[in-house]
């Protein structure tokens, strides 16, 4: 058990992540000073990652996980093994920026109720743009999509201080999310049947049935490269994408509204695969079938899962829900930026 002696702990998730490591661990362990300590976890790599750390950063400790069975179960893992009042949550492919760590700490001491928070996330290969997961704020539509502010499906903003606010959201990014280590392990932590994509808003889903909050501070900036594991467009990540989302909704969704939107679910999904199958895209159809199947061959495992979040639920908090559809304000409204919607998220 490594019991950290500040009350932060920056945790990063590595696989064969040395050459991020020569990167952008540097500035980590400099800013570390402001209040947290490093840790790295190596994801079962086969390139010299631990030899790396351990020989260059002699004030980052290192766990060691066996066999890589994805992201959230490297760190469903990881965590039980770490002491700290906060866990941040920081994929090594992310770049962080000078006084980034102290506005996060001072929002989570600030606000008791909140569980979780991220801070704004633009995209490192274009510096003044969002990045895809996490952007400045993330959102969920009535019907199960996620968005962002500063990224609505394929468009992406520049920031241009438009969303410096502090802000409440639904789900926080998990490339870098701070989390309260008492109510990570108190909810049951990261799912590892995720495997990667949307364990995160799994995770942001179950603390708001209990009643808490999950926050941006748009006064911290990181940067992430993005795809460097599960590469952007890739029939893998298609396949997480589609069928965690349907997973998503099995476990934490009202069952009155779930009566009537997974079948809808079903609808729209295929009509999202007949659109490729028009395009010839005969590749993503298949992956896409190959998640919905997945999902149907274990329905008993993921009810039962949803049983036990079930017990959780206290009040829900559902802030952060658009209540209208994304998809069709973007692809029909033609709304293209998060400031066209009808609608404002509530201010921390």
């Amino acid at each position: 058990m490594i019991v950290c002696h500040k009350d932060t702990a920056v945790v990063i998730l590595s696989y064969n992540g040395t050459k991020w490591h020569e990167l952008f661990l540097p500035k980590i362990v400099e800013q570390a000073e402001s209040g947290y300590e490093v840790i790295v976890v190596d994801n079962a790599s086969t390139d010299d990652t631990l030899q790396y750390v351990n020989t260059n950063f002699p004030t980052v400790q290192t766990v060691s996980i066996a066999i890589n069975r994805g992201f959230a179960h490297g760190y469903y893992e990881a965590l039980k093994q770490i002491k700290a009042k906060y866990y941040i949550l920081l994929s090594s492919d992310f770049e962080v920026t000078d006084g980034w760590f102290p506005p996060l700490h001072t929002a989570m001491e600030a606000h008791p109720d909140m569980a979780a928070c991220q801070p704004k996330i633009r995209y490192w290969r274009e510096r003044e743009q969002f990045e895809y997961a996490g952007a400045g704020g993330a959102f969920m539509d009535k019907y199960g999509y996620m968005f962002c502010r500063g990224r609505i499906f394929f468009d992406m903003e520049k920031d241009h201080g438009q969303y410096n606010d502090n802000i409440e959201v639904f789900w926080a990014s998990g490339g870098c999310l701070v989390v309260r280590a008492d109510l990570y392990h108190t909810i049951g932590g990261l799912d590892p049947d995720f495997y990667a994509h949307m364990e995160e808003i799994d995770l942001c889903w179950r603390l708001k049935n209990a009643g808490h909050r999950i926050g941006y501070v748009g006064s911290s900036t990181v940067f992430h490269v993005g795809g460097s594991v599960i590469s952007y467009g890739s029939p893998q990540k298609l396949y997480y994408n589609f069928r965690n989302n349907l997973i998503l909704l099995i476990k934490n969704e009202k069952g009155s509204k779930l009566l009537w939107l997974f079948p809808l679910r079903l609808i729209l999904d295929g009509a999202a695969a007949g659109r490729l199958l028009t395009k010839g895209e005969f590749k993503q159809v298949f992956t896409i079938l190959k998640a919905h199947f997945h999902v149907y061959g274990q329905i008993g495992k993921w009810f039962a899962r949803r049983r036990e979040c079930k017990r959780m639920i206290t009040v829900r908090n559902e802030e952060g829900i658009y209540k209208r559809s994304i998809v069709m304000d973007y692809f029909f409204g033609k709304k293209k930026v998060f400031t066209d919607l009808p609608w404002k998220p509530k201010q921390l």
